[in-house]
């Protein structure tokens, strides 16, 4: 599996390469088996007088510090190894720049810093395009603030489940995010809470993007391709040119539901629909007409489809309550909520996907969890044992846009299957 080196280790290299002389760049050809290949490992000693050891203070190296908790611009400066009298100049300089008096913690900086102490350049990368510099300017120092423009790569990256989904896009280097996203274009056709088996594989093509050879940050899921049960499901990222967006299969059927499976993605079903239970809370039988899904409390919850507020509030048993008016026959209700979400109250429109509520124990509940109820005409009903309504194809202009702009991410998933590598970049 490939990894991300850190700029540490992208720096370290380059500081090596004046001692290698030639450096040597191979690639892989798709499709080509690496399993047989012989590999040979070369050890050769070279004495330490065959490199200048003196040290007059000139030479200069790329540093790098990452910012705690508590940092302030002096502490990184004597961490980086700058000489007090340049800290002291460097301090003076960057008074004026609010982004070097209130750094971040968790972002790292970089900086050019002689043998002797002095600093030569400093970088801090602000925000994903914001860079703030300081650069010397004869005995003095310079602050500067810049917008940087981040290089954007194609991150192919394959997979296959041995316990969870999670732990399967762990071990294949994904992202989270990606993950979530990949579950939330296919919720309409697999449901991830029960449907996931042993030897179920995956295919992702992701936006990624970069500084200097270091990932900033992901973008969006541009590919995916899950096969589940042995039967291969595809979600492929579309946007027309009016700037609708969605993803959609590879005959251009959107895969917007116009309901989402679960209002809670990778949570455990702890109790199901039922005409008959036994109520942990009131020790009697009694018909449970929902899902529950046992998660943390303060874990989100989400709409299922486009709808109107019709309760927002406590209802006896139900605690925390809200119910949303769908389309046509159609509502959900979702109980035992913490706290509702920003905005949520009687009325108000909500999209699908939207958070409108919180994992919590309110009303008869022995601990925390989501109640969800599939509604028609008022009446409870099943939602994993109903054919709910979906979404409409491309039209035929939007059509022809798509198929040109899909071949290239299906020809990548096709790349993918057909590969014994983990990952591309």
């Amino acid at each position: 599996m490939n990894r991300i080196f850190t700029r540490k280790h992208l720096f370290l290299t380059l500081a090596a390469l004046p001692f290698m002389g030639v450096v040597a760049a191979f690639g892989i050809a798709p499709g080509t088996h690496t399993e047989n290949v012989t590999r040979e490992t070369v050890v050769e000693n070279v004495e330490l007088s065959q490199i200048q050891a003196t040290d007059s203070g000139a030479f200069d190296f790329w540093r790098e510090e990452r910012i705690g908790r508590g940092d302030t611009l002096q502490s990184l400066l004597t961490r980086l190894g700058v000489d007090s009298g340049e800290a002291r100049k460097v301090l003076a300089a960057a008074h004026e720049s609010k982004s070097l008096g209130r750094l971040i913690p968790g972002r790292s900086v970089l900086a050019r810093v002689t043998s002797g102490g002095q600093l030569m350049l400093f970088r801090y990368l602000v925000s994903d395009d914001k860079l703030v510099t300081l650069t010397r300017n004869g005995g003095e120092f310079k602050v500067g603030e810049l917008p940087v423009a981040l290089e954007a790569r194609q991150i192919m990256r394959s997979g296959e489940i041995e316990s969870s989904l999670f732990g399967a896009t762990d071990a294949a280097d994904v992202p989270d995010r990606i993950a979530s996203e990949m579950a939330e274009a296919l919720s309409g056709d697999i449901d991830f809470h029960k449907d996931l088996r042993r030897g179920d594989h995956f295919s992702l093509v992701y936006e990624a993007f970069y500084l200097d050879g270091q990932l900033v940050k992901t973008g969006r899921l541009l590919a995916a391709e899950f096969v589940n049960q042995g039967k291969p499901y595809q979600a492929l990222y579309f946007k027309d040119a009016q700037g609708r967006e969605g993803y959609f299969t590879p005959d251009g059927q959107s895969l917007k539901r116009a309901f989402l499976k679960s209002p809670m993605p990778f949570s455990r079903i702890s109790s199901g629909f039922s005409g008959a239970r036994f109520h942990p809370v009131l020790q009697t039988w009694r018909a449970h007409k929902g899902i529950d899904y046992a998660a943390p409390t303060g874990a989100p919850v989400r709409a299922v489809a486009d709808a109107k507020v019709e309760f927002a509030g406590r209802q006896g048993g139900y605690g925390n309550l809200i119910v949303l008016k769908h389309q046509g026959a159609y509502s959900t209700a979702y109980g035992h909520l913490s706290r509702f979400g920003k905005g949520i109250k009687h009325g108000a429109h909500i999209a699908q996907g939207q958070v409108i509520g919180y994992v919590g124990s309110t009303g008869l509940a022995t601990g925390p969890h989501l109640h969800y109820e599939f509604r028609i005409n008022n009446v409870q009903k099943n939602p994993l044992a109903l054919k709910l309504p979906t979404s409409y194809p491309l039209d035929a202009r939007a059509k022809a846009q798509f198929a040109s702009k899909a071949q290239p991410l299906a020809a990548n998933l096709e790349l993918l299957r057909h590969t014994n590598l983990a990952s591309l970049d």
